[in-house]
């Protein structure tokens, strides 16, 4: 069993360095060292803490960091 703030670190790092802007929660379950539900619930629990977000397409939900979204935004992608 992963210790969660150390999950938490990990979701945080894969999300400020990854290519995409947002992550599926299955993307992050492939790269992060833990359980599936642990790394649900660490990462559900960053959005609470607002370090982190959840971003929509519109027919799917990804997590994002919100400085990320915002430049996205901002450059229309």
């Amino acid at each position: 069993m992963a210790d969660k703030e150390e999950l938490k670190a990990q979701i945080l790092a894969l999300l400020g360095s990854s290519k995409k802007p947002a992550l599926y929660l299955k993307d992050m379950q492939k790269k992060v060292d833990g359980k599936p539900r642990e790394i649900k619930n660490a990462a559900n629990e960053l959005v609470k803490e607002q370090k982190a977000m959840f971003w929509s397409s519109g027919s799917s939900t990804m997590y994002a960091l919100p400085e990320r979204i915002k430049d996205e935004d901002k450059i229309g992608v």
